[in-house]
């Protein structure tokens, strides 16, 4: 079975991941890539400057880009991946929708609408179904479907595995590489010799996020989680992968072993672009390292180490290619479990 899909916003740095990522894809064909207006006509390769460490697919370099409209992209190309700034998103996606394009957007726009699905394939995916309400709501034909965002991704995998010694309060510190903010998004003068100690917005997301990725849904509305949650953001001198240090408050009293485990043996999905252990543990406490893991199975795994307990839990590190798991390759992840699950 193959499957047509376009990327909107296509020559950013998130856009460039998706297609590093589609290269020989299993089900995917890609059919279109859309741009801003002053790309639009362009080759692909005079479009983009291209920044990926792996060179442009002969054939997308040879690929027209189009408008970020609608009427660009055919109508037979069945998914769309969304990088688009979110505030372009929250104009531009709705024109996708209501057209009757099925959309997989990293953008942080919806994210927290009660209609939208906030998706991780391992951890929800039986959010998925709230796309029935979201079609009747808001009359259109297509569908909506978001990823978290690049912290909340790192964070949210280990939590889940956490939440059978029930959860009750986290305090996460993040420790943020700066492909996050994007090309242009932080100066060397900036960030060099440097940590920056607030990312505007980032906080809030995790605090939310979390709770409604890990919350219930009884066939109507989501119900979030009951934790607290309390995030400090900071931006650190690193190229890729985002290293939060997670304080977790717990009902039990599990230890070092028992959350070993149950990190360890949290299931994963059986999708092509799915890790096959969602959450690496390391016994070294000098790991996970940014430089030496976030590759890990293609940049598609959380890596967790430094596991103590604590008075009230245990305290741990986790760590999470910001590009690839928490943006491009988490959207790709939605994309592979709608085709799965028949939305596509």
């Amino acid at each position: 079975m193959s499957v047509r899909v376009g990327i909107l916003g296509a020559t950013g740095a998130v856009g460039q991941r998706f297609i590093q990522l589609l290269d020989d894809h299993p089900t995917f064909e890609l059919a279109a890539l859309t741009a801003s207006e002053e790309s639009a006509g362009e080759s692909y390769r005079d479009a983009a400057k291209w920044r990926v460490n792996t060179p442009i697919p002969d054939d997308v370099a040879s690929m027209t880009v189009g408008r970020t409209h609608p009427d660009d992209v055919d109508d037979d190309v069945d998914l769309l991946f969304s990088s688009l700034p979110s505030s372009v998103a929250a104009d531009v996606e709705p024109l996708f929708l209501e057209a009757g394009y099925v959309v997989s957007s990293n953008s942080s726009n919806d994210r927290m609408a009660e209609d939208v699905p906030l998706t991780i394939p391992e951890i929800n995916p039986g959010h998925l179904d709230l796309i029935e309400i979201q079609r009747e709501e808001r009359g259109w034909d297509g569908a909506l479907v978001k990823n978290p965002n690049c912290s909340t991704i790192t964070m949210v995998p280990t939590l889940a595995a956490l939440d059978e010694f029930g959860l009750e309060r986290v305090n996460v510190t993040t420790l943020q590489a700066v492909s996050g903010a994007g090309y242009s998004g932080v100066t060397s003068m900036e960030i060099i010799d440097n940590a920056l100690p607030h990312i505007g917005g980032e906080e809030s997301k995790m605090e939310t996020e979390s709770r409604k990725l890990l919350g219930t849904f009884d066939g109507a509305e989501v119900t979030l989680h009951d934790m607290d949650v309390a995030a400090s953001c900071n931006r650190i001198p690193t190229l890729d992968g985002h290293l939060e240090n997670v304080f977790a408050d717990l009902a039990e009293d599990p230890s070092v072993d028992d959350v070993a485990r149950a990190m360890r043996e949290f299931p994963g999905v059986d999708l092509p672009s799915a890790p096959d252990q969602l959450v690496h543990v390391f016994d070294d406490p000098g790991r996970p390292q940014p430089r030496l893991d976030r590759d890990r199975e293609g940049g598609m795994a959380v890596c967790a180490g430094g596991i103590q307990q604590t008075t009230h839990g245990v305290k741990y590190n986790c760590l999470a290619h910001n590009t690839i798991r928490g943006a491009a390759g988490a959207s790709l992840l939605n994309g592979e479990l709608l085709v799965e699950e028949g939305w596509v």
